[in-house]
């Protein structure tokens, strides 16, 4: 039984849906959630977030919010800023941890700056050498647009050609676009859950990437667990992880995606302080291997809010 006392905590309200590139997720994210607090016994109400965010908010009355909104204002600490001049206590991360792991470029320069091993890259813009650029992030490149999630405007190039393909493809969705060597080595996943890390999953997919359809669509996307890493090699991802989390100082929940090189170092790719809560999702498949139902690990994630 969940001893949590949630009712101190007043109407919660399920934040999710609205009108970023990651609608979708967020959708089935909101409905998964707003179940499970039901399930708990929480008074939640699911608010599916439009163009009239305030009024929406205003007249839900509610006490806390269950933030699992997907890129855009959920994310980029603008929704963060106006719970805070409302008043009103939310799941996760503040404004600027927010804003800071939603800007991959600056997430990646502070990491830089303290000593967190990320992946080298540089930024395009319309006065990009691609010849230069592809040569010097060693003949290949992952390009991202710097504000999106669920790998939204990504694309890979081997040639200056395709990166600036590329480029005009993420710029679509973002002014500002990064090019990322490509590293050869596996991915993982790391979900941290209130300052714990959950057990790290090694991500395998046969698409050219783990991207969009490989995290919400595809049933052939392999998500193993116990990852293969011996325990020193776990410690270390797991290290790195908590750094590249504190570092942004974020806070409650959230999920680091790393990737190994071909000598066999480790390097974050990015921070998701909402990451997605669907059937697909990477989270609750940490939670379900450390022996989380998915309705405890939304407990959990409320419960910082409980005073």
């Amino acid at each position: 039984m969940n001893t949590v006392d949630f009712s101190t905590l007043g109407r919660v309200g399920v934040l999710f849906g609205g009108l970023s590139a990651e609608r979708d997720v967020s959708l089935d994210s909101g409905h998964a959630v707003f179940e499970a607090l039901l399930t708990l016994g929480v008074d939640a109400v699911a608010i599916d977030l439009q163009d009239n965010v305030v009024d929406q908010i205003t007249q839900a009355n509610i006490d806390a919010a269950f933030i699992v909104l997907h890129g855009g204002i959920g994310e980029d600490g603008r929704l963060q800023a106006l719970l805070n001049i409302m008043n009103i206590p939310y799941t996760g991360s503040d404004t600027q941890s927010s804003a800071l792991a939603m800007n991959k470029l600056l997430s990646k320069q502070l990491w830089q700056g303290v000593g967190v091993s990320t992946s080298p890259f540089i930024v395009l813009d319309e006065s990009t050498n691609f010849v230069d650029a592809i040569a010097q992030l060693g003949g290949s490149a992952m390009v991202k647009p710097a504000h999106e999630g669920s790998s939204i405007g990504m694309g890979f190039a081997h040639s200056p050609e395709e990166l600036g393909a590329a480029y005009a493809h993420a710029k679509k969705y973002d002014a500002i676009v990064l090019a990322e060597k490509v590293l050869v080595g596996d991915e993982y996943t790391v979900a941290i859950l209130n300052g714990q890390v959950l057990p790290i999953i090694k991500l395998e997919t046969d698409r050219v990437f783990y991207d969009y359809d490989a995290k919400y669509i595809a049933n052939d996307t392999r998500y193993i667990c116990p990852c293969g890493l011996n325990l020193e090699e776990e410690q270390e991802v797991n290290a790195l992880a908590l750094s590249a989390f504190s570092s942004l100082q974020c806070e409650g929940w959230g999920r680091v995606d790393i990737m190994r090189d071909e000598n066999g170092g480790f390097h974050v790719l990015e921070v998701n302080t909402v990451p997605g809560m669907t059937s697909h999702s990477l989270v609750p498949m940490a939670a379900k291997a450390a022996g989380y139902s998915f309705e405890k690990l939304v407990g959990e994630i409320l419960k910082p809010l409980v005073r």
